[in-house]
């Protein structure tokens, strides 16, 4: 695990334990209770990873589940969008001291339940955007948290896609409405650098996995077109199978995270996987 990575896990074991627990009186012998909402699957080993990396910072700050802290996890199911406000119900339910979330489907389905017990939000495109909070200095609410991205990387994923590229003359963006209320977010400036490099900006929305390869089949009977693929919970989850199908149709594509080149990407741009 890098030092970013490992600083940003240590920064959020440290708020998530500094803030409600410190503000709230301690209790002797009191269990403690933690729920945690994942953006993505438990079978995805980066989901998997970043939840074990969070319980162990908890355990070098004193908080040891089964012993003075109880974790009350779920995990995200990109193909049933639902299911996110079915789990964020169950966890509003439990009452516990806090909730982390992961992914802006999560922390807007935990804040459609709860305006009252403490959400710390991690791996949002646009906190502000999104309605999670009123500014960065002054949040506001239940909700604090972690912005890592910044919406002028998406002109950057073009400049090197066209780069990489020369001959592209037209760029798809990849991604998943339902995922990706943020969408935004990223459009306007990918729109806006696709335009000062003579490139056409196209959006390819893909709902469900069964519209995977006729989108990307789609773009590919295009010429010298590139993708450039939105990271959203639906495209990370699904990242083994979005980085095959533009490699089998020959489509030069960007990705935002390392992980989807671990997989076969052709190139990516960030050091690690924070989605919307």
């Amino acid at each position: 695990m890098g030092m970013k990575r490992r600083t940003f896990i240590t920064l959020l074991g440290g708020a998530a334990t500094a803030w409600p627990f410190a503000a709230r009186a301690q209790q002797a012998g009191r269990m403690r209770r933690i729920g945690v909402l994942m953006g993505w699957p438990e079978s995805d080993s980066e989901a998997r990873s970043e939840f074990a990396a969070f319980v162990q910072e908890l355990q070098k700050l004193g908080w040891a589940d089964g012993r003075n802290l109880r974790i009350d996890s779920r995990w995200g199911m990109p193909a049933d969008p639902d299911s996110m406000h079915r789990f964020a119900k169950e966890l509003v339910a439990l009452q516990p001291d806090l909730i982390l979330s992961q992914s802006t489907p999560a922390t807007a389905a935990l804040l459609q339940q709860t305006r009252t017990i403490p959400v710390i939000f991690a791996i949002v495109a646009d906190p502000i955007g999104s309605g999670f909070v009123a500014s960065f200095p002054r949040p506001g609410g239940n909700a604090t948290g972690f912005a890592v991205t910044e919406p002028t990387q998406a002109g950057k994923w073009v400049e090197l896609l066209k780069e990489l590229a020369p001959r592209v003359t037209r760029v798809a963006a990849l991604f998943n409405p339902a995922m990706a209320s943020f969408a935004e977010f990223w459009l306007k400036p990918f729109k806006a650098a696709a335009a000062s490099f003579a490139v056409e900006a196209i959006l390819a929305p893909v709902h469900d996995m069964s519209e995977l390869e006729p989108v990307i089949a789609a773009q590919a009977r295009e010429p010298n077109t590139g993708l450039f693929v939105m990271p959203d919970a639906f495209t990370i989850t699904y990242r083994a199978e979005v980085t095959s199908l533009a490699a089998r149709y020959r489509l030069p594509a960007v990705y935002a995270f390392r992980f989807f080149t671990e997989v076969g990407g052709l190139l990516s741009v960030l050091w690690r996987g924070f989605d919307g």
